[in-house]
C-alpha cells in the first residue's frame, strides 16, 4: 500500500485557510470552531496549533490573502483609459463588488472586538494600502483630477474609514452608519477627493444594512 503524502506547513496553511473561509461564510464565525475546520481540512487538531495561534489569527489572514489573490489596486493600476479618479471609482466598486470578501468582512465585525486583532489589522491596512493610496492620489495630482494638497494625509486616512464605520468598533446604528458614510463623502469631497457615486453609494449602503445585521445595534 502506498504511504501517504505527507503536507508540507504551506500546503496545511493553505487546507486551513480553505476550510475557514467557507465554514466563515457558511456556518459564520462565531460558529465555527477550530475542531470544525480541521475536519474540514482533514487533519488532526494539533496540526491548526503548528500553523496558526488562533481562530482570529486565521481570520487576519483569510482577509490578507483575499486582498492578495483579487487586489483592486492592481486590476485599476494601468488602465490608461482612466484618470486617476476614475481609477478609484473603479477600485471602490471592484473592491465593494466582491462578494466573498464583502461576506469575511461581515463575519470579522466580531473579530475587531479583541484589541491585538484590531491593532494589527490596523497596522496591516496601513503597511500595504496607505501606500497604494498614495500612489493613486499623486496621480491625480499630476493629472488633475484630484486638486487636493493632502494626498499624504488622505493616503493614512482612507484605510482607517472602514474601521471607523465597523460597529463592532465604533457602536451605531445602521442609520447613524448611514449618516456617518454621508459624512464620509462629504469630507472627503472638502479634501478634494470627490467619491459621490449611485454605484458606490449603492454597494456601500447595501454593506452597512449588512454590518448593521450581524450586530451594529446590539453593540
Amino acid at each position: 500500500m502506498a504511504r501517504p503524502v505527507k503536507k508540507s506547513p504551506e500546503q496545511w496553511k493553505k487546507e486551513i485557510l480553505n476550510a475557514a473561509q467557507t465554514l466563515f461564510i457558511s456556518k459564520g464565525y462565531e460558529e465555527t470552531s477550530i475542531s470544525d475546520i480541521m475536519n474540514l481540512a482533514g487533519g488532526a487538531k494539533g496540526m491548526f496549533y503548528r500553523c496558526f495561534q488562533s481562530k482570529e489569527e486565521v481570520m487576519h489572514a483569510l482577509g490578507n490573502q483575499l486582498f492578495f489573490e483579487n487586489n483592486p489596486f492592481e486590476a485599476v493600476k494601468k488602465r490608461n483609459d482612466l484618470n486617476a479618479l476614475q481609477k478609484i471609482k473603479s477600485l471602490l466598486v471592484l473592491n465593494q463588488s466582491d462578494t466573498k470578501r464583502n461576506d469575511l468582512n461581515v463575519q470579522a465585525i466580531p473579530v475587531l472586538k479583541d484589541p491585538h486583532i484590531l491593532a494589527a489589522a490596523v497596522e496591516e491596512n496601513r503597511r500595504i494600502r496607505t501606500p497604494l493610496w498614495l500612489e493613486l492620489l499623486e496621480e491625480g495630482q499630476k493629472d488633475g483630477s484630484i486638486k487636493t494638497e493632502y494626498a499624504k494625509e488622505l493616503s493614512e486616512l482612507l484605510p482607517l474609514i472602514n474601521f471607523w464605520l465597523m460597529p463592532s468598533v465604533f457602536p451605531a446604528t445602521e442609520e447613524e452608519l448611514q449618516h456617518k458614510y454621508h459624512f464620509v463623502l462629504e469630507v472627503l469631497s472638502y479634501m478634494g477627493l470627490p467619491l459621490l457615486d449611485e454605484q458606490i453609494l449603492s454597494f456601500t449602503e447595501k454593506f452597512i444594512t449588512d454590518i448593521s445585521e450581524k450586530g451594529g445595534n446590539s453593540l
